[in-house]
């Protein structure tokens, strides 16, 4: 099972200065490259995220689930660089 990286993802990275590439590591959806160096493997495979929530449940679906992830990461998703910023960023 691989993931196909959206456009929504794509526009959120160059919004933030990273690069994105299907990720090398078991079980990540996508490697974050900042500088050419790789900074952070995020999402998990088999989950959802907002851009695929949205094409396969619908807008009103996604926003829900991009509340509940919000809310359920709030302590790590702020801070700057970490895996849980950019899966924030860039996934939801």
């Amino acid at each position: 099972m691989s993931y196909t990286i959206t456009n929504y993802t794509r526009r959120q990275a160059k919004r933030l200065g990273v690069t994105v590439k299907p990720s090398t590591r078991k079980g990540k959806k996508i490697d974050v490259f900042k500088d050419g160096k790789k900074v952070a493997s995020v999402g998990a495979l088999g989950m959802g995220d907002f851009p695929t929530f949205t094409k396969q449940k619908g807008k009103e679906f996604a926003e829900k689930r991009r509340k509940a992830y919000k809310s359920r990461h709030q302590k790590t998703r702020t801070k700057v660089g970490t895996p849980s910023y950019y899966a924030d960023q860039l996934l939801w």
